[in-house]
């Protein structure tokens, strides 16, 4: 069960191959966000890096709601622990 960050990166490349298997769309948006924090329930993604090789990230693709539903409910199907997810 993911109760920290720490223990949340050491399975989120499952978390990631499970979003991809259930929505690939999903996945191409939200793939390169990093885990900026996790406190009450709450995962916050940081895209601040998203940009440094490959151009600008599209920003409001990867805020959308069905799009960090699928990735609450992969992270919930890997680790047991239903999260809210944002993306500011």
């Amino acid at each position: 069960m993911a109760t920290d960050i720490p223990a949340l990166k050491a399975q989120w490349n499952d978390v990631l191959y499970d979003l991809e298997a259930h929505n690939r769309t999903a996945w191409l948006a939200l793939f390169d966000g990093r885990l900026a924090s996790l406190d009450d329930g709450v995962l916050t993604l940081d895209f601040s890096d998203a940009m440094k090789f490959f151009g600008a990230h599209e920003f409001e693709r990867a805020s959308r709601p069905d799009f960090l539903d699928a990735l609450a409910g992969s992270v919930e199907r890997v680790t047991g622990e239903r999260l809210r997810v944002i993306a500011p």
